[in-house]
C-alpha cells in the first residue's frame, strides 16, 4: 500500500489510538487520541492547551502510537508509527469537527473550543503488522522525507546453505533455494530463532 493508503486505514477504520510522549523527566506517557484527519502531508488529531499532553507535545515533538483493528489475536491487524508532531493552530478545526461531529457533543460550541488546537504528524517510520493472513503480513513505510528504516533479520554471504533456519522459522518464511537462502520479510515475525541456530553466525539483526 502507498502511504495515504495506511492513513486512510489509521483514521477511517481505526481512528482510536494510544499515544506515548515523554515527560519533563523522560519517562513515557500514553493516553488514547483520535486521528481525525490525514492527506499527504501526515495525520491530525487535536487537543486542549490546558492539558498535560499539550505540554508534553510542545516540550518534545517525538512521538509514537499503536492502533489496532480486530476481535482478538489471530484476527488483528496493527499500525504503529513513531515520529514527530507538531502544532498548526486552530484553522484547521472546522474541517476536523466537520468530519468528525462527535466531537460536538464534547465541545458543544465555538467558546468552549476556544482552547483547542491542531497537530499533525508531519514526520515519521510506521509499520503494519497483519496477524490474520498466513503467513504473517508485516510492511513498513515512512513520511515526512526521512528514509525507511530497515529492521529485521538477514543473511549474509557466509550461509552455508545447511537450511536449519526454516527449521526453526514458524512463519516458514526463508527461501531455501538459493545460497545464501533469503528471510522474506514482508512474512518475518522478527522472533530471531533463525540467528541463534545459524552455525555459521550468518545470519544478521538490523
Amino acid at each position: 500500500m502507498e502511504t495515504t493508503e495506511y492513513f486512510r486505514y489509521l483514521v477511517e477504520e481505526i481512528h482510536s489510538t494510544v499515544f506515548a510522549t515523554v515527560d519533563q523527566a523522560g519517562r513515557p506517557v500514553t493516553c488514547a487520541i483520535d486521528l481525525m484527519d490525514c492527506d499527504a502531508g501526515g495525520l491530525y488529531f487535536l487537543t486542549a492547551k490546558g492539558k498535560n499532553f499539550y505540554d508534553r507535545l510542545k516540550a518534545n515533538e517525538n512521538i509514537a502510537l499503536t492502533a489496532m483493528k480486530g476481535k482478538d489475536t489471530l484476527s488483528c491487524v496493527a499500525v504503529s508509527i513513531q515520529g514527530k508532531a507538531r502544532e498548526i493552530g486552530p484553522e484547521r478545526l472546522p474541517q476536523l469537527f466537520s468530519k468528525n461531529p462527535y466531537m460536538e457533543k464534547i465541545y458543544p460550541n465555538e467558546q468552549s473550543r476556544s482552547a483547542l488546537t491542531v497537530f499533525q504528524i508531519y514526520q515519521g517510520n510506521g509499520e503494519w503488522f497483519d496477524l490474520s493472513q498466513i503467513p504473517i503480513v508485516r510492511a513498513t513505510f515512512s513520511f515526512g522525507g526521512i528514509q525507511e528504516l530497515e529492521s529485521g533479520y538477514f543473511v549474509t554471504g557466509r550461509c552455508i546453505g545447511c537450511k536449519l533456519c526454516y527449521s526453526k522459522c514458524p512463519q516458514q518464511c526463508i527461501d531455501i533455494t538459493q545460497k545464501p537462502v533469503i528471510i522474506q520479510q514482508e512474512h518475518c515475525l522478527h522472533c530471531g530463532n533463525c540467528m541463534g541456530i545459524c552455525p555459521a553466525r550468518a545470519i544478521e539483526r538490523r
